[in-house]
């Protein structure tokens, strides 16, 4: 066996290996099942006179029923804006009901908006809350809570330009306000302030709260992506999955499993779903903590903005600045936000280990799909600059193997000179290397080149939203999804629809995409000879094949990368081997198989 066919089968094998690894060994998971929605916590605050400990919900513990009864009867402030809709609850001036206008379920037109929070009293129950945590000289009644009711004072509806006022006044001297205003994306600007006039200064410490019931239903739990709780302190990108919340150490002062980073000049912290996020961003103060917590009677999981105790004296008013983001994972919207002083934001999208391919990869394919309208042709040309890049590797891969096919006769002569000596025929074949300034590895760098790119490909059309429903043309409207067509809708002529994904009737009635990427292969093979070795024979041969299969279930962008690699691929091998004066015989070598398969017929 010939060097050049030892490199590729190596490569390809390589290959093979990995995504097989990840196709059997790590397949998505079905979905969850719901949990209840959990009674709300009702753990309180402790007095302190140092920075508070947890502010959790307080109030006598009462049961779901009675609290999301509660919650449905609370007052309520519409939100209207043109990217979401919902309202705030005034039971705690919760933020329990978001959701996205410009995302639905699913690509039918009539297929529901997508929900971002939800009130307690629904499945995976999920809203962000404010309040205060008493210092030394009040108690948790003498502070706002998350089932305080607030008083609406100004704005009616919440949208752009237009901001809302709510107030509490404890009876006792002390008046608690909130003002909240949305911008025209997904941010939330939340100013709580507190006017004293008891008679004596006070203390108390305003957090921000992120509070959800049970692990979400729809947890994709597939090892390629981040679901869980994400969290920026001081630069450190800080990514923790669910599971790892509940199996944190006990905290003292928290009474429950917690993550806390205590000290926080600039971060925030939040939960990340597959194309969602809620994160906590507290602005203009020195320092905050950060806390991951998780009530184990309740299964209830919050991320907790702590910011430092203030002191109100006798007749001063202080506030305090904090935003909320609550939205799809944008990264146009992000990156505005980042360069608007949200620092390190736009690592909440989870760009993985590769995040320096990903990274570019995925900004040059949002420029040109900015640029050509259609995500399907970017990603065809995204696979073409990729090619262009590589050409000068790819150039002396391919010299190489034209001279390795000159020397074939040559190495022949060596093999039959060695005989059984191994050692010898290894000599020979390194100084005939030498002799000709031949690199017999230059022909697989190419292909092991390619085993980054196609993760850091297949990374970003998972992870990032704007795949998410992107079409192409015909039956492919969405990229992230696997190949809608089969045999059985007559590869998409017909309008019923291909078997599930997760089906093995999806695994052997393969749709239109996975077919042409077998051919590809198959036709890139034919550019060389078959191997007279048996064992290579029939590793080649089924190599297109076994991909054909194990790729159908692959969201159908990363497959039209694939087809648009090969061609480009055995265009330029073809190129360059004929500049280098070895002309591939495709159609021999095609109709060579053929023939040898049939001369092999009688021997059956």
């Amino acid at each position: 066996m010939d060097d050049q066919n030892k490199n590729l089968i190596l490569a390809t094998a390589l290959s093979f290996i990995v995504i097989l690894v990840w196709f059997v060994l790590f397949p998505p998971p079905e979905p969850d099942v719901p949990s209840d929605a959990g009674a709300p916590a009702t753990e309180q605050a402790q007095d302190t006179s140092a920075v508070p400990t947890t502010p959790i919900e307080g109030g006598a513990a009462q049961p779901a029923e009675e609290a999301a009864n509660e919650t449905a009867d609370a007052p309520r402030i519409e939100i209207e804006t043109p990217r979401v809709s919902g309202s705030i609850s005034l039971l705690g001036g919760r933020i329990d009901d978001l959701r996205l206008k410009g995302y639905r379920t699913s690509l039918e037109s009539s297929a529901d908006i997508v929900t971002m929070l939800s009130p307690v009293g629904t499945a995976d129950a999920y809203y962000a809350v404010y309040g205060w945590a008493p210092g030394s000289g009040l108690d948790a009644a003498a502070v706002p809570g998350p089932n305080t009711t607030w008083a609406q004072t100004d704005g009616d509806t919440l949208a752009v330009g237009e901001p809302v006022t709510l107030t509490w006044n404890n009876g006792a001297g002390l008046v608690f306000e909130r003002i909240i205003s949305i911008d025209d994306q997904y941010m939330f600007d939340i100013t709580q302030s507190v006017t004293n006039t008891s008679g004596a200064a006070v203390r108390a410490a305003p957090y921000g709260m992120l509070t959800r019931h049970g692990v979400p239903s729809e947890l994709k739990n597939f090892f390629i992506l981040h679901e869980g709780a994400v969290a920026m302190a001081d630069g450190e990108l800080a990514e923790t999955d669910w599971d790892e919340i509940p199996d944190a150490e006990i905290d003292p002062a928290w009474g429950r499993p917690a993550i806390v980073t205590e000290g926080v000049t600039n971060g925030w912290v939040g939960f990340t779903d597959h194309y969602w996020q809620s994160i906590l961003i507290p602005t203009g103060v020195q320092s905050f903590d950060q806390a991951l917590t998780y009530a184990p009677r309740s299964d209830v999981y919050r991320a907790v903005t702590r910011l430092p105790t203030q002191d109100v004296a006798d007749g001063a008013t202080i506030s305090v600045q904090t935003q909320l983001f609550a939205g799809a994972k944008e990264w146009e919207t992000i990156r505005e936000y980042q360069s608007g002083g949200v620092e390190g934001f736009i690592d909440s999208i989870d760009w993985g280990w590769f995040f320096f391919l990903t990274k570019p990869i995925f900004w040059l394919l949002h420029e040109l799909n900015k640029l050509i309208g259609n995500m399907g042709w970017a990603i065809m040309g995204l696979t073409l600059i990729i090619k262009a890049v590589l050409v000068p590797l790819a150039y002396k891969s391919y010299v190489s193997m034209a001279k390795m096919k000159e020397l074939q006769p040559q190495m022949e002569k060596l093999k039959e000179q060695a005989g059984d000596d191994k050692q010898k025929l290894q000599q020979g074949m390194m100084e005939l290397y030498k002799k000709e300034k031949v690199n017999p590895a230059a022909g697989c760098l190419p292909i092991l080149l390619q085993i980054p790119i196609f993760f850091s490909l297949y990374k970003v059309i998972f992870v990032t939203i704007e795949l998410r429903h992107a079409p192409f043309f015909g039956p492919f409207q969405d990229l992230s999804a696997p190949d809608p067509t089969s045999i059985i809708n007559i590869f998409g002529l017909l309008p019923n629809a291909a078997p599930d994904p997760n089906s093995l009737m999806a695994l052997i009635f393969i749709g239109i995409l996975p077919i042409l990427l077998g051919i590809s292969m198959w036709l890139q093979q034919k550019l060389n000879p078959a191997p007279t070795d048996p064992t290579q024979q029939m590793i080649f041969a089924w190599m297109p094949w076994v991909f054909m299969f194990m790729l159908g279930s692959f969201a159908s962008g990363l497959v039209v990368y694939w087809i648009a690699n090969n061609v480009i691929t055995f265009t330029q091998q073809y190129l360059i081997m004929r500049s280098q004066g070895y002309k591939p015989d495709l159609l021999g070598n095609i109709t060579g198989s053929f023939k040898k398969k049939a001369a092999e017929e009688p021997k059956k």
